[in-house]
């Protein structure tokens, strides 16, 4: 029998995950405890509001500038120097909470500012995961990134929870801050290449490289469908974890809260479970776009399902708080999860193999910032239109709207991509 040889660990792509992971966790943990803190410190629900305002906005508003940064320089100095200099500011947070200096107008200072270097962080690790991951291994690359980022996802809130609860605000920044010092050096491992390429220096250099961004994007059929689809796909689908779920859940269903906790966790679970399936089913270049349909018809199917269960006579008739119900309900939950992660991940492998090294953060910085643009304008539709429309019929016009807008970008996308 023969030996088959074994890859060598690509320790360049483990550094990157470690870097990423430690980060993502430590930008959870924060995240999610400083909402509590503004509440137990006296702050009101409009403070809590800010505080989710001031950690997305800016990350908006620099991608465009962070794309040309991660286009322009090394995009691992840029990795390095954004967690070195997230840990230095969390660290002086902790200081200032240790030594009762602490308020809301430095929290939130602090807020905006590792929102803006994380701005600068996203978009170099996404443009530098292509040069340190052979073409032919990106999917699978991208779903080990998706599980990881899943992980800290779990991890975020069990770490700041305890810390939190236990030793205090003070010792939460602490950890955090080291957190991000950690990432840094692990960042510092990456055997990395840049490749300098002649820029245009001041605004006009700038703007030159925004607008090349732009015009790529626009020029490319495939991209821009993606692009397009993502924008409408989180302006339909993100609300409905963040504003209807909850709504629901306590107007209309007669469980404890820790079954809330349940149902979050079965949400991650099925995203966890996505991206695993995705690295294992669909590695072969060529299988990307399998997944990406798989992805979608697994969407309207799941969205379809999760309709019918907000309708008040199907609540009645499997009975309003029993197992039944609640089964059915966290696993159609998860499945929406694992769809959506089935489009996500192949969604950003085929932008990857699409786009040069020269163009790489600037079109993720660019994408990123109209995917996620609709997730704010989303949420404040869905609050408007549920203020006077009962949930299951706003639900019913999502769906409908997910399967008219998923069936034309099927379409499209299929005949673009086979004449790539």
């Amino acid at each position: 029998m023969m030996n088959r040889k074994k890859k060598p660990l690509n320790t360049n792509f483990i550094f990157l995950m470690l870097g990423r992971m430690v980060s993502d966790t430590g930008t959870g943990i924060q995240a999610m405890i400083i909402p509590l803190y503004i509440i137990d410190t006296g702050g009101s629900a409009a403070t809590v509001g800010l505080f989710s305002f001031l950690s997305l906005i800016p990350i908006l508003l620099i991608y465009p500038f962070a794309g040309v940064a991660g286009d322009r320089l090394n995009r691992k100095s840029i990795m390095v120097g954004t967690d070195l200099a997230n840990g230095l500011i969390i660290l002086g947070l902790a200081f200032a909470a240790y030594s009762g200096r602490m308020s809301l107008t430095l929290l939130f200072t602090v807020q905006v500012l590792t929102s803006i270097l994380y701005g600068f962080f996203d978009p170099a690790t996404k443009g530098m995961l292509p040069q340190v991951v052979p073409k032919e291994e990106l999917t699978k690359a991208n779903s080990t990134v998706a599980s990881l980022r899943i992980f800290s996802s779990l991890l975020s809130p069990v770490i700041g929870a305890a810390v939190y609860a236990s030793q205090g605000i003070a010792v939460l920044f602490l950890i955090n801050g080291i957190s991000f010092l950690l990432s840094a050096g692990s960042e510092m491992l990456i055997r990395y290449k840049h490749i300098k390429r002649d820029v245009v220096v001041g605004v006009s250099g700038l703007s030159r490289d925004l607008s090349e961004g732009v015009k790529f994007v626009l020029d490319n059929k495939v991209i821009g469908k993606l692009c397009v689809f993502s924008l409408m796909l989180l302006a339909l689908i993100q609300p409905i974890f963040s504003v209807v779920l909850p709504l629901f859940f306590r107007t209309r269903l007669e469980y404890s809260d820790p079954q809330y906790g349940y149902l979050q966790v079965a949400i991650v679970f099925g995203a966890l479970l996505g991206s695993i399936l995705v690295g294992t089913l669909f590695n072969k270049g060529k299988e990307v776009t399998k997944s990406l349909l798989t992805g979608c018809s697994l969407l309207m199917g799941t969205m379809l399902v999760f309709t019918v269960l907000l309708f008040p006579q199907t609540v009645s008739a499997l009975g309003n708080g029993t197992m039944i119900y609640f089964a059915l309900f966290a696993g159609i939950l998860s499945l929406l999860s694992v769809a959506i992660i089935f489009i996500n991940v192949p969604t950003q492998t085929i932008i990857q193999k699409e786009t040069p090294n020269e163009y790489l953060s600037r079109v993720f910085s660019i994408v990123g910032m109209i995917s996620k643009g609709g997730m704010p304008f989303g949420a404040l539709i869905y609050g408007i239109i549920l203020t006077g429309v009962e949930v299951h019929w706003m639900i019913l016009l999502a769906t409908l709207l997910t399967i008219l807008i998923s069936l034309r970008f099927i379409v499209s996308f299929v005949r673009v991509y086979s004449q790539e």
